[in-house]
This record gives structure tokens, C-alpha cells and sequence, in this order.
């Protein structure tokens, strides 16, 4: 028995989709614990590619169980249009997946106030997908959530809807100059939707508990990356849970001593999306090969991702918060093309020389990146299975990770497919 999260430890769009793919082989339950349906994990399965939202990469793998934990920002319609996507490419949903009957919904009107507060913030907008888990999330904090329990009990959900449009309603027409929603219309959509998935709901802390009493390996899948942690992150340019180790906990209802391993998946590079500062962010010729040749176009938005050299700064504190035990690295065949490769061991802030992660978003949005330069291979990795077959300067390149993050790399990815690993550490113990 071994249970594991794995996160991203970089802005998110790690890769995360095929490593948890891949390790879900060995584990008996798969659980996603935070995030909405803004994530997306692809994966590549033999010519077939798959984009994942809500329901676990586990999902493709029959015998397994798949969990949507509390901490998720759940879509009725967008996780129904995933289960019949799915079925229409011969996945078949049920007792395969379960969903926290804690789960708070996003609703209408969250995607309208979401849509409607970004349009409001002009240069300082977020950059969040239009997608209604932010305002979900708010509502959750704020005690007037409704969750996908109350789909089971109409008229306390009607009761809770009517009590929340009051309010949504006046900030829809009042401050946001829009429509707003009809009570009855959004109660009988709902109510419809509520009817697909409540075959799927139940108490899914107690069922994590007695898989793990049982001796199931249980697998944690983070959405999104550890700079956006709404906590840990570079607030306010950040996602509305945590992304990070602690939100596995909270958003499953397990302890801390259920968990035996923490993984971050890391590029060899540095992408993120939407607003917010980024350090070494290349905007040029080279942020656009690195974009062309890592196809870095968001899975869920297609939005361009930015793209930069790899930061060991940040890495580093992703690998502190999160108490890594592994890295898992992915994309380095990105790198292939180039001569040198700089990479960033600190940040200059005005006179002062930074070595650790900045709290403050005024500090990293004036940081400079120090990079030292290290020697390419400018040598195909793309395929490669084994260490002793990568250029010695991927190696050397791998090897100063470890050094400066302190945590060591156990799997490399070389390619989309799921045979195109490294693995250096099983991430699961052999006997399982």
C-alpha cells in the first residue's frame, strides 16, 4: 500500500495528465481534490488523445476507481458533456466514478459574474477561464454554497437558489448593468442535470478511509500548479483553492498520515498562463520556439501559454511548501534544439539579491532573473527509455536540478506517450 499525491510544482500545465496516466497502472484509487473544469490533463493513448476536465485520468483504466473529492468546483452540465464523451469513445461511467456529495456546484450565474468582474478589472484581470469556479469558491467562503447534497433535497435547494438570486440577481443588474436569471427556469435546469449525477454522489471521505484501511494505494491528482495556490502562490494572480499538498487533505477529508509520498511535476522549462508576474518570461524569438516547439496551448482554453527558462528559485519553494519527496520531469525534449540553456538561480530586486521565492507581487513583478548558462546536447531525447542513453549534458542538465531544488528527479519524460519514460524510482513500491 502506498498512497501519493502529485502536483505541479511550476504555474501548472506540467504534464501531470500523462505521469498521473502512467502511475494510475499501480494505484487502486484516483482522486482529483481541487480545482473546476479550467483544468485540463491530456493524454496520449496509442493515437487517441484524451482531454480530461473533472473525472480522474484513472478513468481510462478498467478495475480502477475513480474519486471527484470535496475541494472541487463541480459543473453539472460540463461534467455530464465529459461522461458522454467519454461513452462515445467506448470509456464507459458508473460505479467506476464517485463524487463527493460536498462538491459546492458552479451555477449560471457564476460563470456571468466571473465573466462580467473580469471585464471590470481592465489591466488587472486575472485572466481566469470565464469558467464560474471563482465566484463558486466565493460563495463556498461566504456559507451560501449549494452543494451537489442538496440536489437529493428539491425543496431546500430551491429554498437555498431563490435566497442566492436575491443577491446575484441585484449584482447581475445593479453593478454589472446584465441580465439576471429566473428562478424557475435555473431550479428545473439544475434540478434536470442534479438527475445524471446523482447516482455518482457519496460520502467520499469514508470511502478513501476504508480503501486506505483496506490496503488500497490511493493516487491524489492536483489540478493547476503550486504558484497558484490561493495561499501559497503569486496571489492575486492565482486560482481560488489550493493547489499545493494541503489541499489533498482538505479537499479529500483524509489525514496527513494516510499520505507516504509527494511528487511535483516540473518542465525542464517554465510555462504559465494569464496575468501575473513571471520572471523569466522570454518574450521574444526564443518564448516563441519554445511555445512552437512544446506546442504549449492550453488543453481546456487553447489559450497561448508564456514561456521562459526553468527557475530554481521557484521550484525550489514549490519542493519546501509541498515537502516533495520526488520530481518528476517532463518536456526536456523541448530542449533538444539549443547550444546553451540558461536557467535562473536567483532574482535581483533592486539592489538586493534573492535566493528564496518572494512573497510580495510587488517584488516579483520588478525581479530580475540571474541565469547561469549550461551547455545544450543539441542531440534528440524525444523517445529515449533509459538514463545511460541521454546526452551527457542532459544529464548534467538533470543532475543540476536535484542540486539546486534538493529533492531528486525519479521520472523523466521524454514524449506524449506513455512509454516514452524514464523512470530512475518507482514511484510504487514493486510488490504492489
Amino acid at each position: 500500500m502506498s498512497n501519493i499525491i502529485i502536483l505541479g510544482a511550476q504555474w501548472g500545465d506540467e504534464g501531470k495528465g500523462k505521469i498521473v496516466d502512467l502511475l494510475t497502472e499501480r494505484a487502486d484509487c484516483i482522486v482529483r481534490y481541487q480545482g473546476g473544469h479550467n483544468a485540463g490533463h491530456t493524454l496520449v493513448v496509442g493515437e487517441e488523445k484524451f482531454v480530461l476536465h473533472l473525472i480522474p485520468a484513472g478513468i481510462l483504466h478498467p478495475g480502477k476507481t475513480c474519486v471527484i473529492g470535496n475541494g472541487i468546483a463541480l459543473d453539472p452540465q460540463a461534467l455530464i458533456e465529459e461522461i458522454d464523451d467519454l461513452a462515445q469513445r467506448g470509456i464507459q461511467v458508473g460505479e467506476n466514478l464517485k463524487i463527493s456529495d460536498s462538491c459546492h456546484l458552479i451555477l449560471p450565474y457564476h460563470r456571468a459574474i466571473d465573466k462580467e468582474s473580469e471585464k471590470q478589472k481592465g489591466t488587472r484581470r486575472i485572466g481566469t477561464t470565464g469558467r464560474g469556479i471563482g465566484p463558486a469558491y466565493v460563495d463556498k467562503m461566504a456559507r451560501i454554497g449549494i452543494r451537489a447534497g442538496d440536489l437529493s433535497h428539491p425543496k431546500i435547494f430551491r429554498e437555498k437558489l431563490s435566497q442566492n438570486l436575491q443577491e446575484m440577481n441585484y449584482l447581475m443588474e445593479k453593478l454589472f448593468r446584465a441580465h439576471g436569471f429566473d428562478l424557475e427556469s435555473l431550479y428545473a435546469e439544475v434540478m434536470t442535470q442534479g438527475e445524471r449525477i446523482l447516482p455518482y454522489l457519496a460520502d467520499t471521505s469514508l470511502y478513501l478511509w476504508e480503501e486506505a484501511r483496506k490496503g488500497s494505494s490511493i493516487l491524489f491528482e492536483g489540478a493547476q500548479g503550486t504558484l497558484l495556490d490561493v495561499d501559497h502562490g503569486t496571489y492575486p494572480f492565482v486560482t481560488s483553492s489550493n493547489a499545493s499538498a494541503g489541499g489533498a487533505l482538505t479537499g479529500t477529508g483524509i489525514g496527513p498520515t494516510m499520505i507516504d509520498k509527494v511528487l511535483g511535476v516540473t518542465k525542464a522549462y517554465t510555462t504559465r498562463v494569464g496575468s501575473g508576474p513571471f520572471p523569466t518570461e522570454q518574450t521574444g524569438p526564443e518564448g516563441e520556439r519554445l511555445r512552437e516547439r512544446g506546442q504549449e496551448f492550453g488543453a481546456t482554453t487553447g489559450r497561448a501559454r508564456r514561456c521562459g527558462w526553468f527557475d530554481s528559485v521557484a521550484v525550489r519553494y514549490a519542493a519546501r511548501i509541498n515537502g516533495l519527496t520526488g520530481i518528476i520531469l517532463t518536456k526536456i525534449d523541448v530542449l533538444d534544439h539549443l547550444k546553451t540553456i540558461p536557467v535562473c538561480t536567483g532574482y535581483r530586486i533592486g539592489t538586493r539579491m534573492f535566493t528564496e521565492f518572494p512573497h510580495h507581487i510587488e517584488d516579483l513583478e520588478n525581479a530580475k532573473p540571474v541565469y547561469e548558462a549550461l551547455p545544450g546536447w543539441n542531440k534528440t531525447t524525444r523517445g529515449i527509455r533509459r538514463w545511460e542513453e541521454l546526452p551527457k549534458e542532459a544529464q548534467d542538465y538533470i543532475r543540476w536540478i536535484e542540486r539546486q531544488v534538493g529533492v531528486p528527479v525519479i521520472m523523466i519524460s521524454t514524449g506524449s506517450e506513455r512509454s516514452e519514460t524514464i523512470t530512475l524510482q518507482e514511484p510504487f513500491p514493486a510488490s504492489e
